[in-house]
């Protein structure tokens, strides 16, 4: 067997053993609340992919892997396919989601950070699957790759190689000299925010189980809840600030918690993105509440802050979650939470979405653009942090808009063919690719995806995949120079 069939065996060894083993903290929850179906699907499908991924990785233990950066792009794409495909398994096989599509969907959702959903009566389900659907948001937030180097430094894998693949923004800052390091580190970040808001929201009233579900939702920027009518189920404002302060923090970059920590607040502040970020948020949020008290929508002052900021970060951070069936607002609102569609959080956030960066790049070429026209022998160089962008990073950039432009025309084409309204089949492509959640029309907060066609569902279940990690590592592998090596 050549050394690359071996490398594969690995990989895919390593893999069929992390889904195994993230499934264990579901059969447990299955044991708890004494679902024997649950109990069975889970055990089932564990012991599976720990045979599997045993006897791949045994067989190949004195294998030292060495990888090109073109196969780590395919390395990651199958790694989010094989766990949305594996983590699909318990709920058809217990019989919660028979359908394997609807399944599939589901679990893409969850992966990804989605939180579209195909269920009509999610409180039906037993609390073992609901758990493990959210679980998979915080998986999936801050990445299954980042994670497997996180937790297994000397699988022989250069981290950072593959990690860059997956990893939402246009770059990935290297936090310490090994990579392994870095998704350590970053990990440790993850779990500590995830524990602070559990412990809050217990002060709030929830039980374990609901704020363990509730706090992978908004760590990993879900938005998959326990209840059907989502976080409309609380009424405790303390709770639902409590969501909105860590969904804000679940969109900042990572990495710049890190540099408050070593150089103080001031030093993380004078970052752009995330003054940006900031902004986009507030204003949005002041539009909202001055549009809903001026209609009537709302009386209470305080309500209606709460309403308006949860939505709009709900959108801007992509995690779905909401308190209001917003298509029930005056127009002029939802077409102020629509354009954060086009936005999403910052770049190395478990958000998803465009990213703030490029947005403020974007906006900051069309500026030169029009300084250019006024005075065309000026040099103007795009700045962000007071440092120059190379021209490169804004091709890519631009490159990357227009792209995600193309495949939303494309989807959007595809998904017609089901029949439904234009708002609700352009919302449809828009949130599975920016990884939203909720959208617009017969998809709204109150609505879910269960009457799309099972061709409809596998499309826009591959576009949540392909906006998680940034349309190119995704899309590459259906280029004809990808395969060949001597184009390449």
């Amino acid at each position: 067997m050549n050394q690359r069939a071996r490398t594969a065996m690995r990989l895919t060894g390593l893999l069929f053993l992390l889904l195994g083993v993230s499934m264990i903290p579901s059969f447990i929850v299955a044991v708890l609340y004494k679902e024997p179906t649950s109990m069975a699907s889970f055990a089932g499908v564990i012991f599976v992919f720990a045979a599997i991924g045993g006897i791949l990785t045994m067989s190949t233990r004195d294998l030292k892997i060495s990888i090109k950066m073109r196969y780590g792009f395919l390395i990651v794409t199958l790694a989010w396919l094989l766990f949305s495909l594996g983590g699909a398994l318990p709920l058809t096989i217990s019989g919660a989601i028979p359908s394997y599509v609807d399944a599939f969907f589901e679990m893409c959702s969850g992966f990804s950070t989605t939180g579209s959903s195909i269920l009509t009566d999610i409180e039906s389900l037993p609390k073992s699957m609901l758990f493990w659907r959210s679980f998979s948001h915080w998986l999936g937030g801050m990445g299954i790759i980042v994670f497997v180097t996180a937790v297994l430094p000397n699988i022989g894998i250069e981290g950072q190689l593959i990690a860059s693949a997956e990893t939402p923004g246009p770059t990935m800052d290297k936090l310490t000299p090994k990579y392994s390091d870095t998704a350590r580190n970053l990990y440790l970040l993850y779990f500590g925010i995830t524990v602070v808001e559990v412990i809050l929201l217990l002060f709030g009233g929830l039980n374990l189980y609901d704020a363990l579900v509730h706090s992978f939702g908004t760590v990993g920027t879900g938005g998959f809840s326990s209840y059907g009518d989502n976080i409309g189920h609380f009424t405790s404002p303390y709770v639902r600030w409590v969501i909105i302060v860590f969904m804000m923090m679940c969109g900042v970059n990572f990495n710049l918690y890190f540099v408050m920590f070593r150089s103080g607040i001031r030093a993380m502040l004078k970052d752009e993105e995330l003054r940006w970020y900031l902004a986009f948020i507030a204003v949005p949020s002041v539009l909202v509440t001055v549009s809903l008290m001026v209609t009537g929508t709302f009386t209470d002052l305080f309500k209606c802050i709460t309403s308006s900021v949860f939505n709009v970060l709900g959108m801007i951070t992509t995690t779905g979650y909401g308190t209001d069936d917003f298509t029930l607002w005056p127009t002029f609102t939802q077409m102020v939470l629509f354009f954060l569609y086009f936005i999403g959080a910052s770049t190395s956030s478990t958000g998803g979405g465009i990213k703030v960066l490029r947005i403020m790049i974007c906006l900051k070429l069309i500026r030169r653009g029009v300084a250019l026209k006024i005075h065309p022998n000026r040099i103007y160089t795009i700045k962000v942090n007071n440092r120059p962008v190379q021209q490169e990073v804004v091709t890519n950039i631009a490159n990357f808009i227009f792209f995600y432009i193309l495949v939303v025309a494309v989807s959007m084409l595809l998904i017609s063919l089901n029949g439904f309204d234009l708002v609700t089949t352009l919302t449809s492509v828009l949130t599975c690719i920016g990884n939203v959640g909720p959208g617009f029309g017969m998809i709204g907060p109150a609505d879910n995806f269960s009457m799309f066609s099972d061709f409809s569902k596998i499309i826009l279940a591959l576009l949540m995949i392909a906006g998680r990690l940034e349309l190119f590592t995704f899309f590459m592998l259906f280029s004809p120079h990808y395969w060949n090596p001597d184009k390449a």
